[in-house]
């Protein structure tokens, strides 16, 4: 049996989640899809120059996961560039260092630290005890549980 992969902490989802050659239509290209985690890999050693061993520690984890998320983001990245594809940013296993979470029941929101949120237990509302928690985005509610975990599609 494998091991539960672990939530990457990433600092922030990025502003721009979609990239493409100019001057080819969008229906006409092929698209890489890259991670929040593998984008975060990339900021952390080609952005800000980080060595493997100190990017790892600010996702919280290990240096050869570090180096196999930066290697998988750096050939879909070769890939785009060189074959003239259309990059779209999404999804991943992921977690902020904190996220604003929104009680479905009662309203209520308040901040969920990532190691809670990495902990794998549910989260239940402070006020009035329901695990019907739902993350928060600037634009307000995100009802697709975005950040939160394993995702399949992002916005």
């Amino acid at each position: 049996m494998t091991r539960p992969v672990k939530r990457r902490r990433v600092t922030a989802i990025p502003q721009v989640s979609y990239f493409k050659p100019a001057g080819i239509p969008l229906r006409a290209l092929e698209e890489v899809g890259l991670t929040v985690e593998e984008v975060e890999a990339v900021r952390l050693r080609d952005v800000e120059g980080l060595q493997q061993e100190d990017g790892a520690k600010r996702m919280r984890i290990s240096r050869p996961t570090f180096h196999r998320v930066l290697g998988s983001a750096r050939r879909k990245i070769a890939d785009a560039l060189i074959n003239g594809k259309a990059i779209r940013i999404e999804g991943g296993n992921f977690a902020l260092p904190s996220q604003l979470f929104h009680c479905a029941r009662d309203g209520h929101e308040w901040q969920v630290s990532f190691e809670t949120m990495a902990s794998g237990r549910p989260l239940a509302c402070p006020r009035c005890e329901s695990t019907g928690a739902l993350p928060v985005r600037a634009g307000g509610p995100d009802w697709r549980r975005r950040g939160t975990g394993r995702q399949n599609r992002g916005p």
